[in-house]
């Protein structure tokens, strides 16, 4: 892999910046569409950002944007513990442009546990990630069964979710699940592998029910629940941003 550095566009929820990073941070960053994100490649440099834009004020500026971070060394679940939380800032009007996490496991011989509590119940889910980028190889799982199923939560193993089939409302088969991983908000998401072998990200809260398939609720009640969705393309924003990070739309 090579470690030559490159400028490139990397979103975030309140704008983006302009920086140079190498081959593993742009892997970091593409989370499966044309777009780079800030968030999942976590504290750059600040030298190696050039300029940055702020969708509140509208408006690029040279230079990168204020770097805030704390180190709360937080367990989030066994063996696994928030090492790192921050955010780039506006310089101007103070305006969050993006925001990170980074965890890290104790023990890297021995897999994740239990989630614990984290800020909001969506990111709860995110404690079980054993890694930054899906890279499971899975295999379908056999078609929908009778048996009963439960609601989604904290408590459910990454491990049986891995390969199962995803249905949407209309009960129509959409793909089957690859991995749990994180948007740029930081928000948790499933990672499907669509029918027609391309991949994609369904936010958390729009899954309904997990059992011996995955359920998916309907995106009318959905959109009421979730501030910042785009009309366009259905990208859940961060509540308050003004411009889509996934189409570039100006929100409602």
């Amino acid at each position: 892999m090579s470690t030559e550095l490159r400028l490139k566009k990397l979103r975030g929820s309140g704008g983006y910046v302009m920086a140079t990073v190498n081959d593993q941070q742009q892997m970091k960053g593409n989370l499966g569409g044309p777009d780079l994100f800030l968030a999942p490649i976590g504290r750059l440099d600040s030298q190696k950002i050039t300029k940055y834009f702020c969708n509140t004020c509208e408006k690029e500026f040279e230079g990168p944007p204020k770097i805030e971070y704390e180190n709360p060394n937080e367990e989030v679940a066994e063996n696994l513990v928030l090492a790192e939380k921050g955010q780039y800032i506006c310089n101007s009007c103070s305006a969050t442009i993006a925001e990170y996490r980074e965890f890290k496991k104790q023990n890297e011989t021995v897999e994740v546990g239990s989630a614990k509590p984290l800020e909001t119940p969506s990111q709860t889910i995110t404690s079980q990630i054993s890694r930054p980028e899906p890279s499971v190889q899975i295999q379908a799982k056999p078609e929908v069964s009778t048996q009963s199923v439960t609601q989604p939560g904290p408590a459910t193993a990454i491990s049986s979710i891995e390969g199962l089939a995803v249905y949407d409302e209309n009960a129509k088969k959409v793909g089957k699940a690859k991995q749990v991983g994180v948007d740029s908000n930081q928000s948790v998401v499933l990672i499907i592998v669509k029918n027609d072998g391309t991949e994609g990200s369904i936010p958390w809260n729009s899954i309904r029910k997990v059992g011996e398939v995955i359920l998916l609720g309907s995106p009318a009640i959905q959109q009421s629940v979730q501030p910042g969705k785009c009309v366009s393309c259905g990208f859940s924003n961060k509540e308050g941003s003004k411009f889509c990070e996934e189409c570039g739309s100006k929100l409602q």
